[in-house]
């Protein structure tokens, strides 16, 4: 009994390796015709694979991004958030310009805040940033600001000094530099003590800011600081415009107390801008966190868009798979009528023809894969973009073609398992 009992595994071990190597050369049998087959799994399953490593290497290039200017950001600023441009809608427009004077409440009343930044940004054709030399900066983003902006963004001074209370109090001509502006106009001289020339005027660089994650256009890199009362006697028609006037970036004290200090900057913003209780904000929040799961979400449903794609591919292939293996099963009919003659039970045959099914998915699930890993690293390399492959998306890309083949084989060899034997001998 129990030598029974041991040699059954290897009959079964022995069987399965039997229906694998049946498979094997019914494939190379009908070369064209399981190529064709493969087609629609390899495609399916690279398609996956290679939108799960663009989702994954976007995913964590925003998370870096987002991360390098800090997760505890909470900003306020008039617009609301927005991407891809667009018309500013009309209720926004009628909101009242936030002021330096409400960054510096918050900066008075907060008992949460650690440093509160205010920011001021020039954009547009009215705007030139030169060297001595003539030669000008690749448009970098101009920003007028104040000693916190260093805190609040989660940057540092790689060279020189940040700015100070004086800077700001008596208007200087400094300015802090981003790693680009000095690789653009100082290539080759430390750019400390040179003088930038903004709008003509000049400004002495008093410092360089580290070095960040860089995505989109990289504009943490290119960019050019001066102290904002400066940029007030420079710009007054930015101050003065009725546009997105000031942007107010804060951090807690305590990141865990992120949400208590958002909710105590805003009961002390609209305090100050007279709100009633039943009246919405007039001011945009912006936190890090919360884009970041805004970017999520976009690229969750461009993810779901294309795996629901790769999923048709799929379907079509497992149409396909299972016409080719009801092909099989009336071309190889003797055969199955021989081996019933010879004592091959239903779910021997059975099984014979579910193994050629799940081998030939699985084969065009193995070319998927290869094909998906390949257009990842392609892009990787030409494009400079950080796609990644996790594991379980080659499981599942593997996984899900070879149920395609024990699903869609199903029908076709439950077929040849109920053949007749005898009319199976006679068939021509």
């Amino acid at each position: 009994m129990a030598a029974a009992a041991l040699r059954k595994p290897k009959i079964l071990r022995a069987i399965s390796k039997e229906n694998f190597l049946f498979a094997v050369r019914a494939m190379f049998a009908q070369k064209l015709r399981s190529f064709l087959t493969l087609l629609g799994i390899s495609a399916g399953v690279a398609t996956v694979i290679a939108m799960v490593s663009f989702v994954v290497g976007f995913n964590n290039a925003v998370t870096e991004a987002f991360t390098a200017f800090g997760t505890t950001l909470v900003q306020f600023q008039k617009f609301e958030p927005r991407f891809g441009g667009g018309r500013i809608p009309e209720e926004q427009r009628r909101r009242r310009d936030l002021t330096r004077e409400d960054a510096e409440a918050l900066k008075r009343l907060s008992t949460l805040v650690a440093a509160v930044s205010q920011e001021r940004y020039m954009f547009g054709t009215g705007l030139t940033i030169k060297n001595r030399r003539g030669e000008e900066a690749n448009g970098p983003t101009f920003c007028g600001t104040n000693p916190d902006y260093a805190p609040a963004n989660n940057s540092s001074v790689d060279d020189g000094r940040f700015f100070v209370d004086a800077d700001i109090i008596h208007a200087s001509r400094t300015c802090v530099i981003g790693p680009d502006v000095v690789k653009a106009l100082w290539p080759r001289k430390d750019p400390m003590g040179q003088e930038l020339m903004v709008n003509g005027v000049p400004f002495q660089v008093i410092g360089v800011l580290d070095k960040k994650p860089e995505f989109g256009d990289g504009g943490a890199n290119n960019i050019v600081l001066i102290p904002i009362s400066t940029f007030d006697e420079m710009f007054p028609q930015v101050k003065n415009g009725g546009g997105d006037t000031i942007h107010i970036a804060t951090i807690p004290k305590d990141p865990a107390g992120m949400d208590a200090l958002t909710d105590q900057e805003v009961a002390i913003l609209r305090a100050r801008r007279g709100l009633r209780p039943n009246q919405p904000n007039d001011f945009a929040i912006f936190t890090s966190e919360a884009q970041l799961q805004q970017f999520r979400q976009i690229t969750g449903g461009i993810a779901g868009a294309m795996i629901l794609i790769a999923g048709i591919a799929l379907l079509v292939g497992g149409v396909g798979v299972m016409n080719i293996m009801l092909v099989t099963v009336t071309e190889r009919t003797r055969e199955i009528g021989v081996r019933k003659a010879m004592g091959a039970t239903r779910k021997d045959i059975a099984a014979q023809f579910l193994v050629e099914a799940v081998s030939l998915t699985g084969v065009g699930g193995a070319i998927g894969i290869a094909f998906g890993l390949g257009i990842a690293l392609l892009v990787r390399a030409a494009l400079d973009f950080p796609a990644a492959t996790p594991l379980w998306s080659i499981l599942l890309g593997f996984g899900v073609s070879t149920s395609i083949g024990l699903l869609f084989g199903m029908w076709p060899a439950l077929k040849a398992a109920k053949q007749d034997p005898i009319e199976a001998l006679r068939y021509e």
